[in-house]
Parts: structure tokens; C-alpha cells; sequence
């Protein structure tokens, strides 16, 4: 097992320094939560219910010209990667995505939505290949600069489900979706430590379910989250 680094203080958000808000879509390859982010964004456009504040939607890795690059040397399996080697990689372009994006779009006052952030890194590094969670929490706190999510949507699904999923898709698996069941079982495991240690941050969402049963609790936080963030003014009655 990891050296459990975790603590109620760990990866907690921080008071927000932006006018912005960062949400994060979390959970194990065939979990769904990258289909989810797309109809949530798609739900977000067309409702118009971010008004004209901007909508800003990225990834990780890859969220940037440079994590393009390192996306394809983490992901390609062309290659052996130590599991140190893997965590800085992480690092690096986690730092470069924080420093080109992120924090630009938050402090000009966008939603930004990301398909994976620090809690992917706790998760399949820290649980999944059982590095040091001292080290990834140091590690994720340089390459943020202190920056963490406002909300993270945790799609938790069992690993059958999971599994069905992937093989249902077109194009080969790539290098971590390759790994052994026993891998994706403490990921997983790593996404419920951070839910529980930190549960007004990260959200369980159950998504063994249908698309449309899954969306439901989805659109159902983002709406409660995005009326407490940014509460439309009550309109002077004349």
C-alpha cells in the first residue's frame, strides 16, 4: 500500500482567489465521465444558463500544445515508462496546463470544465501504483501552485461495467486501460478515499446506469452548484 498521505487538509480546496470556477470530471477508464462532460457542456451552451460568462473545457493530460506531446509518451505504450518516470510526466504537464490555461481562463471569470485533474493522479499513482501519496500531494501542489478544483464529479462504476464499456469501444486500449483488473480496483479505491475525506468537494456519481440516468444526477449537482456560485439577482419590484 502507499504511505497514506491523506488528510483532511490534504488536497482541500482553498478559499477562491478567481472569479472563476473550476469543475473536474473524475473516475476509471469506462466509467462514462468523459461522455458526461460532453453533455454537460452541450447542456451549458444550450441553456444559456452561464449567461455570458465564458465556458472553457480542457483535459489532462493534453491540455496544451506541450501536453499534447506528453499525453502521447504517457498513453502510446510505445515505450516502457518507470512509475516515477509516469508521476513527473504528470507533473509537468499539469504545471504548463495550470499556467497556460487554467489560471487565465479563472481569472477571467470562466467555468472551466476539465476531464481529469489532481485527484487522477492520487488515484492511479498513488493508489493504483502505490507511489509514495506524500510525494504526489507535494508534486500536485508545485505544478498547481495551490490551485485546486471547486467541484470534481466522481463517475463510479464497477469494474464489469467499466470493462464492457472499454471493450465496446472502436481502436485499441491505450497503455493504463491496459493494466490488470487488480490496478483499476485500487484506483478506484483511491477515488472513494478522496470522496470520503473531502466529500463537500468530490461527488459520487453512480454511472453503472444509463447515459440519461447518469446525466440526471449530473445536471442535478452542476445546477446546485452553479446557483450558489453565481446567484442570479432578484429583480426590484416596482
Amino acid at each position: 500500500m502507499p504511505r497514506s498521505g491523506l488528510s483532511p487538509l490534504d488536497l482541500s480546496p482553498t478559499v477562491p482567489t478567481n472569479p472563476g470556477r473550476l469543475v473536474t470530471f473524475e473516475g476509471i477508464d469506462g466509467a462514462g465521465k468523459t461522455t458526461q462532460l460532453e453533455q454537460a457542456v452541450d447542456w451549458l451552451k444550450a441553456s444559456g444558463i452561464l449567461g455570458d460568462r465564458p465556458l472553457v473545457v480542457t483535459r489532462e493530460p493534453g491540455g496544451t500544445a506541450l501536453g499534447q506531446q506528453i499525453r502521447h509518451l504517457l498513453l502510446s505504450g510505445d515505450w516502457e515508462v518507470a512509475d516515477r518516470t509516469e508521476l513527473l510526466l504528470y507533473a509537468a504537464d499539469r504545471a504548463q496546463h495550470v499556467a497556460q490555461v487554467l489560471q487565465p481562463a479563472l481569472a477571467a471569470g470562466a467555468l472551466v470544465v476539465s476531464d481529469r485533474f489532481v485527484d487522477s493522479t492520487v488515484a492511479y499513482q498513488g493508489f493504483g501504483r502505490q507511489q509514495d501519496l506524500i510525494l504526489i500531494e507535494t508534486l500536485n501542489r508545485i505544478a498547481t501552485a495551490g490551485l485546486a478544483s471547486d467541484l470534481t464529479l466522481w463517475f463510479d462504476a464497477s469494474i464489469d461495467c467499466c470493462l464492457a464499456r472499454r471493450a465496446a469501444r472502436r481502436g485499441p486500449a491505450d497503455r493504463l486501460e491496459r493494466s490488470a483488473i487488480e490496478f483499476h480496483e485500487r484506483v478506484r479505491s483511491g477515488f472513494a478515499a478522496l470522496a470520503t475525506q473531502d466529500p463537500d468537494r468530490v461527488v459520487r456519481i453512480a454511472a453503472d446506469g444509463d447515459l440519461a440516468a447518469t446525466f440526471a444526477q449530473t445536471q442535478a449537482v452542476l445546477t446546485e452548484c452553479l446557483a450558489r456560485w453565481w446567484p442570479v439577482p432578484v429583480q426590484p419590484a416596482f
